[in-house]
């Protein structure tokens, strides 16, 4: 490719200067060549040398910003934040003007206790999401919490801590109540928008700084506005209580999954976006409140028949968005007056110490149960406490012109989608606890039967995932209908368009281990013993197992040889632990034909070794 052109008389003109020096060089090359008998005084005062520097200091100064204009086009490259909020928008990524610092608190209530001395659980209460608490050094920080904390529900994921905090004699009076929640700092404030007449793709602006998101945006109608993604995106995921009125069927495992995933239509809908001096737009559809033009409509006019030469040319490549015609993005408002809720806050000071967070701010509590003496209600709401073990830390000024570049590619790496098997198992495992917990987790390809072969074949249409929960104590247990329904719906939001997910319930095999080992001389029987029980212990915490994992015996007897004192293992055997009468999983299992050259097989069927009682199923003897 050549980037020089000759003129008639074969004079070449070369376009690939760039700086002030090959410009000058190049014009009195010019003028050499075009003008020899004119000019040719090139010394450094004279006017033809003055004249040719003008012009090259000029094209230098162009080359410059063309460069510029140039790199602020590429993301790896871009310097101006306008630039780079706008290429991070095309990614998918919102850059972030503030970084809240965060922190988990311990929130305290006290509830009386019944006749009979048990916490009277009616009087637990639900504190509301985005209540503050305060540290007690007047920064003038506030702490909010992100989700409800719910006394009345425990999990093995959200456990609610009951501990006696007074009695009368012997008799338990009060109980205190403890439960762990995420908080950030943040304040939570509010403006108002009057709109007039329906304006397409109307935009509004907060007068605001370092906001961190956007709550709710509510018309003077009642009418709430959505945040989406994007506006052409009209179907979002909704977290509803799982009562009665919602669905009678699921009902009956609210104390295990108190919320149920639904997905809901949105005409309403805005997304944010920052500008360059960090403040943040709200951006609204098009359409018209009088209907929903929100619905795609396919017209054959735009694709086919309106085509000059008709459907004869329908194998060539149309864009789709001609056929799947909207005239909007959502429905803009009119004629209506904003509240738009926000959260403010973030930056370094926001970062505090440990054990300074034990102020109650601005608390919003609801009771779980009714009926309730008025008196012992206020009181169970006058004991609100907190405290913050933990400092909280992480605030910030917001991202960097580096930190936007990676997040952003990195974001649209990501794309929201579950791609490979580890993609399912970290999405289902990220499935908010208050949908039902997910504790284990584990992918395979679904099978059927070969009409030719008539053997067990690979379905490439369909994707079996296999889970687990945990109980109120702990151990294993398969998820509920609600927790399963919940996950698909949780899914669909992530799954490829040609992955099918067939939820089922992996296998529980519950063993119990025993061993013998002689002690060194000069050490004690009993703490070498304990010591070796206590090891195996925490080497078979459940939380270190995954599905289909095997036990390496060998592992185990090495963990063994690292106790202080101990001399040799002289036996160590596994026991298959079964019925649920028993306390244990229903499920027999081999463990000597399941034994290949020191290692304890899962079977074809996906399966998870689980020691079930480990105060009781570890077994050793002392022998010499």
């Amino acid at each position: 490719m050549s980037y020089s052109s000759a003129t008639s008389d074969n004079k070449p003109i070369n376009y690939l200067n760039k700086d002030f020096s090959d410009f000058k060089d190049a014009l009195i090359n010019l003028a050499q060549i075009y003008y020899p008998d004119t000019v040719n005084d090139f010394t450094e005062g004279s006017p033809g040398t003055m004249f040719i520097e003008m012009a090259s200091y000029i094209g230098d100064v162009l080359s410059f910003y063309t460069d510029a204009q140039v790199q602020e086009t590429f993301l790896q490259y871009a310097q101006e934040r306008e630039n780079l909020y706008a290429l991070a928008y095309t990614l998918g990524y919102v850059p972030a003007v503030t970084n809240p610092s965060s922190v988990e608190l311990e929130i305290f209530q006290q509830i009386p206790a019944k006749s009979n001395g048990d916490p009277d659980y009616d009087y637990a209460l639900r504190i509301l999401k985005n209540s503050t608490f305060k540290p007690n050094n007047n920064s003038g920080t506030d702490f909010l919490i992100q989700n409800d904390v719910n006394f009345a529900f425990s999990s093995s994921f959200d456990p609610t801590e009951e501990t006696v905090y007074s009695t009368v004699g012997t008799q338990p009076d009060y109980f205190l109540l403890k439960k762990k929640v995420k908080a950030i700092s943040a304040e939570l404030k509010t403006e108002t928008f009057t709109i007039q007449g329906a304006e397409r793709f109307k935009t509004l602006s907060l007068d605001d700084d370092r906001i961190i998101s956007v709550q709710s945006i509510i018309d003077s109608e009642g009418n709430e506005y959505t945040e989406v993604p994007y506006l052409a995106q009209e179907t979002i995921f909704e977290e509803v209580p799982n009562i009665e009125a919602n669905d009678p069927e699921l009902k009956q495992y609210n104390g295990q999954v108190p919320y149920l995933l639904r997905t809901k239509k949105v005409s309403k809908r805005f997304v944010t976006r920052f500008r360059s001096d960090k403040k943040m737009e709200i951006h609204f559809g098009a359409g018209a409140t009088s209907g929903d033009d929100t619905t795609i409509i396919p017209n054959p006019d735009n694709i086919g028949l309106g085509i000059k030469d008709g459907r004869s040319l329908l194998d060539k490549a149309y864009d789709p968005s001609n056929f799947l015609y909207t005239k909007a993005y959502g429905e803009v408002p009119s004629n209506t007056t904003l509240t738009v809720t926000y959260l403010k806050g973030g930056g370094i000071s926001a970062n505090t110490n440990a054990n300074i967070i034990n102020r109650v701010g601005s608390v919003t509590v609801v009771p779980t149960k009714g009926n309730l003496n008025d008196t012992v209600f206020q009181a169970t709401i006058d004991s609100i406490a907190c405290n913050n073990p933990s400092p909280a830390t992480g605030g910030g000024q917001g991202d960097s012109a580096q930190d936007i570049r990676l997040n952003a590619i990195a974001n649209f790496s990501a794309q929201k989608r579950t791609v490979t098997k580890e993609d399912y198992i970290f999405r289902a495992l990220s499935m908010p606890p208050q949908l039902g917990s997910v504790a284990k987790a584990y992918i395979a390809q679904d099978t059927q039967i070969s009409l030719e072969t008539n053997k067990r074949v690979s379905n490439p249409n369909a994707l079996n995932l296999y889970t687990l929960g945990y109980d109120y104590n702990k151990k294993l247990t398969p998820l509920s209908s609600a927790a399963k329904i919940n996950l698909a719906t949780y899914l669909e939001q992530f799954r490829m368009l040609t992955d099918s997910i067939n939820i089922k319930e992996a296998s529980v095999v519950n063993f119990k281990v025993e061993f013998d080992i002689s002690v060194k001389s000069g050490f004690s029987n009993d703490q070498v013993l304990l010591n070796s029980i206590d090891a195996l212990q925490r080497f078979f915490n459940t939380d270190n197992w995954q599905i289909n994992e095997p036990i390496n015996i060998g592992d185990v007897s090495s963990l063994l040889y690292t106790i202080n004192g101990l001399k040799t293992v002289n036996d160590l055997v596994f026991t298959n632990m079964f019925g649920e009468n028993s306390g244990y999983s229903k499920f027999k299992y081999n463990f000597d034909a399941a034994t290949r050259r020191g290692t304890i097989y899962p079977s074809l069927d996906p399966m998870i070794f689980e020691l079930k009682y480990r105060d009781t199923d570890i077994i050793g003897r002392i022998t010499n």
